[in-house]
């Protein structure tokens, strides 16, 4: 048999035993939770569809949970109200799925592709672990929609807005009108003054709220008027599964939690991701920003369930990403993988849910909120990085930087682009990786891989 054939029968066993033992884990360890979101939106939709209800006047039976999200939302899922259950069920596993996989692929294949690995089998073995990873299993578990939004951010983010589409914002846009939460990344266009993209981020998501009201007047005169302040139907503050800085300070007063205290955290914490997300935009580090957002997403919502952390999927395989671009052996690249894999096996393993019941104490206050303290450790280490150019010649060409991908990025302002970090002996054409470490001392560049074809 031939040395390829071998190798690719070898990643197809891998990638089988990986899989087994996948689906082993979660026969053990994923709750069933039998779709109790996506029978909220149902029985939402239905009653008002069907029964001819108000939409924000349901109440799943049983419980105090009802549809919490704008109106444009229910607009977009208004055809669940015309499928059966089953089919209901099918479309929420199938569109997760696939928007999960393309974003990974958007990520990880540039990875594959500068290290030499088969691309297939990286993207192969990654669904597999993510298909373990909480919030994800979670996120199916739930019938929730939060891969799908995180795919419209991503698709502003990582495609259109490097590449200077004008449609850039639109994305967010969407998403946000669909769920008020990613409106942070608007936020984030606007610090980082890509200010022609947040305007048609706040104009798409005005004009898709604009048109549910102009056929749902009674829903969003209710929504925004009644619902949208009903905490009670979100669920309880302190409990565990509520992964924010709002929970961790719910968790230390149940009855009486400091807004004070929650706002001077939340202030600090928009401080430091702002400094960062500047300086990653800066450097065309676009995929950085997305993953510092989503942190900073999950930790400012007064409410982050576990399966809200999905949000924090791209900042792992950026983990990953950065460590494969360390020096082999080297300690920046143990210690970068040590920090994916520590942050990745917390992140399957429910281990907050060991404080469900008690959370006082010093190791309940660490322990029940351990989720917490891993979306701070991503928003403060992740690193940031560009592309230089080729030996001799202006950093990304006369475009600008060059990003992880291969392709040209717009110049960032004056003076925030590397400088070539190739010796003279190199060929033509030969790029070589070097990280802006913003965190450091004067902006300090340190070359973190050897020279790298960009392919």
């Amino acid at each position: 048999m031939a040395q390829g054939a071998r190798r690719t029968t070898g990643q197809v066993v891998a990638v089988v035993v990986l899989a087994v033992a996948v689906a082993a884990f979660l026969s053990v360890a994923a709750v069933r939770h039998g779709f109790f979101d996506l029978k909220v939106y149902y029985g939402a939709l239905t009653f008002w569809v069907h029964d001819h209800g108000e939409i924000y006047d349901y109440l799943k039976p049983g419980t105090q949970y009802g549809f919490t999200y704008p109106p444009f939302a229910a607009l977009v899922m208004l055809p669940m109200a015309y499928l059966p259950w089953p089919a209901a069920i099918t479309v929420s596993v199938a569109a997760t799925v696939v928007v999960s996989a393309v974003l990974v692929w958007w990520l990880l294949d540039p990875v594959a592709r500068r290290a030499g690995w088969t691309r297939w089998f990286v993207l192969a073995v990654a669904l597999c672990l993510a298909a373990a990873f909480e919030p994800m299993r979670e996120t199916i578990n739930f019938g929730q929609v939060n891969m799908l939004l995180l795919f419209l951010v991503a698709v502003d983010l990582l495609r259109l807005l490097p590449a200077g589409n004008r449609w850039a914002g639109v994305g967010i846009g969407l998403a946000t009108a669909i769920k008020l939460t990613p409106g942070v990344f608007i936020v984030y266009l606007l610090v980082t003054r890509r200010f022609r993209a947040a305007a048609t981020a706040v104009a798409a998501s005005a004009a898709a709220t604009l048109l549910a009201a102009a056929l749902f007047p009674d829903a969003t005169r209710e929504f925004w008027t009644s619902a949208l302040w009903n905490t009670d139907r979100v669920g309880e503050l302190a409990f565990v599964s509520n992964q924010s800085l709002r929970g961790v300070v719910a968790r230390l007063n149940p009855e009486h939690p400091s807004t004070l205290a929650w706002l001077a955290l939340v202030l600090v914490t928009l401080a430091v991701w702002a400094w960062r997300c500047r300086a990653a935009v800066a450097v065309g580090d676009e995929a950085t920003g997305l993953a510092l957002t989503g942190a900073l997403m999950c930790l400012v919502s007064p409410v982050t369930w576990v399966h809200h952390l999905v949000w924090l999927i791209p900042a792992l395989i950026l983990l990953v990403d950065n460590a494969v671009a360390a020096p082999a052996g080297g300690l920046r690249r143990r210690a970068l993988l040590a920090l994916a894999v520590v942050c990745y096996v917390l992140l399957c393993s429910r281990i907050v849910w060991a404080w469900e019941k008690d959370f006082t104490g010093v190791t309940g206050f660490l322990g029940s909120n351990t989720y917490v303290w891993i979306s701070l450790a991503l928003l403060a280490l992740l690193p940031i990085r560009t592309w230089a150019a080729p030996v001799g010649g202006r950093p990304g060409g006369p475009s600008g930087p060059t990003g992880r991908d291969g392709t040209t990025r717009p110049a960032g302002p004056p003076g925030a682009a590397p400088r070539p970090t190739g010796s003279a002996g190199e060929p033509a054409g030969v790029t070589q990786f070097v990280e802006v470490d913003r965190g450091s001392a004067a902006g300090q560049r340190h070359p973190v891989a050897g020279p790298l074809t960009v392919g």
